[in-house]
């Protein structure tokens, strides 16, 4: 049964907005007393958060379509829809997210650390916040946006102080099980630590993790075997450790070979040069491997390895192993630089961006205009409303597409497409049709909205008509 998991593919889908409500106020002796529709709620977002005491993917593994709650509509009243509830997805300490094209889009490091992955869709407005002035009476409202959905990559890279590198049945498990309270899988062949091990060592004062990461073989770096799983979680540690067998059984190998193969490996992997490097010659408890160890040793030294001979049976050498992990750790710690505030990188539109363009589509015969306005005003729109439609034209009518598409060399008749190829509304273009509210009566307008005259004004009125319609009567009556 899998208990690791450290990179799955999750599909993600943000929470739609709650559509706006078109009411109109009533109540007794004043049976049109305003619109009152809320608004529509958001649509809860997806947001993965960094969590210390999750160590695997394995839930997504096992579940990865995850949805967010939608906003729930206005009403009327004056009464707003409820958001959606976000959706918190709790990731180890590490985690990159990627698109699946293998885009980076987010490293998160640090318990706490968050990532929106899918943005609610926004509330459409109620016929309340749309009125105005000269929109006194909205017999629409609009539609909630939809949420933002997504195929991401979760892949984890283990946060560890030390990594413990070398062939598989170097030792590395047992020398993790003896230096913390780490308890892994351990066995005499191959392959047997098929995930990364993670534990804490307490050196004096010095608290540090030690990951044991499973064996590499030659092509590693191309993928062979699970190499490329496995080096992923070296790439985060500040200290390697090579692990090296002096009393392996196979002929065709030697601590020195193994080495230069491992570090042949990294080197193709790459980004791995500038850590430090120490060697541990393990299994000095059996005696070949302590006269393998003592010849084999001085060459090391002079490479600039700085080596230790260890048992993880007898458990010699491991406190001086211990401390001088430490001590490096300790040392690369003080000379880390003090963490930055979080920096947000601003990047202004232009000047002259007028926010969409209109390219022609030479294949479909068809103008299409994109944009992040155009294109949401799209979908607030309810296409079975005249006036909401009527709304549209004007809004799009005062962003600039009419000029623009006879700039494109659009005519009457032609096709104009706003979105994207896969979801965009199409419709038959008429330019000499005016979109602006002062062609169409002033949309949304209702004069029995109108404030009331006084009742003097009203009875002066109504005998004034009253006279005039005895007039006419005595003017017209039959002799």
């Amino acid at each position: 049964m899998t208990t690791f998991v450290d990179r799955v593919e999750l599909h993600v889908a943000a929470g739609n907005g709650g559509h706006g409500c078109a009411s109109v106020h009533r109540e007794k002796f004043k049976p049109l007393g305003g619109p009152d529709g809320g608004n529509g709620g958001r649509g809860g977002d997806i947001i993965l958060v960094v969590d210390q005491a999750v160590t695997t993917l394995l839930d997504y593994h096992h579940s990865p379509h995850r949805k967010a709650t939608n906003g729930q509509p206005g009403a009327g009243d004056n009464r707003s829809g409820k958001d959606g509830q976000d959706l918190i997805l709790p990731v180890p300490d590490g985690t990159v997210v990627l698109d699946t094209e293998g885009n980076v889009l987010a490293d998160l490091v640090g318990h706490g650390t968050t990532y929106i992955a899918g943005e609610g869709g926004r509330g459409g407005l109620g016929n309340a916040a749309l009125s105005s002035a000269r929109r006194k009476a909205p017999g629409f409202a609009l539609l909630g946006e939809p949420g933002k959905s997504a195929d991401i990559v979760l892949e984890l890279k283990t946060v560890a102080d030390v990594a413990l590198v070398g062939y598989p049945s170097a030792g590395k498990s047992s020398l993790i099980s003896v230096l913390s309270a780490a308890k892994p899988k351990i066995a005499d062949y191959p392959f047997t630590t098929l995930v990364p091990n993670l534990g804490v060592v307490t050196a004096g004062s010095t608290v540090y993790t030690i990951a044991d990461v499973p064996g590499l073989i030659p092509g590693a770096s191309e993928g062979r075997g699970l190499g490329l799983e496995f080096l992923r979680h070296v790439e985060r540690c500040s200290v390697l450790v090579h692990v090296l067998d002096t009393a392996t059984l196979e002929s065709d190998r030697d601590p020195i070979s193994d080495l230069d193969v491992i570090e042949e490996e990294l080197k193709l992997y790459g980004g791995l040069d500038d850590r430090p490097r120490l060697v541990v010659l393990n299994k000095v408890d059996i005696p070949d491997g302590k006269e393998l160890a003592d010849m084999i040793r001085p060459e090391l030294e002079a490479r600039g390895y700085k080596v230790f001979e260890v048992s993880a049976v007898s458990r010699v050498g491991l406190k001086e192993l211990s401390f001088a992990l430490a001590q490096g750790i300790s040392k690369l710690r003080a000379r880390k630089p003090v963490e930055e505030a979080t920096r947000i990188v601003i990047r202004p539109k232009a000047v002259d961006d007028s926010g969409f363009k209109v390219v022609k589509d030479e294949v479909e015969n068809v103008f299409r205009v994109r944009g992040e306005k155009p294109e949401r005003w799209v979908q607030q729109t309810d296409f079975n409303n005249d006036e909401a439609v009527g709304y549209l034209a004007d809004r799009l009518s005062r962003l600039g597409v009419e000029t623009e598409l006879m700039k494109a060399g659009a005519r009457a008749g032609d096709a104009v497409a706003i979105g994207s190829e896969e979801n965009a509304v199409v419709f038959d273009w008429e330019p000499t049709v005016m979109a602006g509210a002062e062609m169409l009566g002033r949309r949304g307008e209702d004069h029995r909205l109108d404030a009331p005259r006084p009742a003097a004004t009203r009875r002066k009125d109504r005998e004034a008509e009253r006279d005039n319609s005895q007039k006419e009567y005595d003017e017209f009556k039959p002799f």
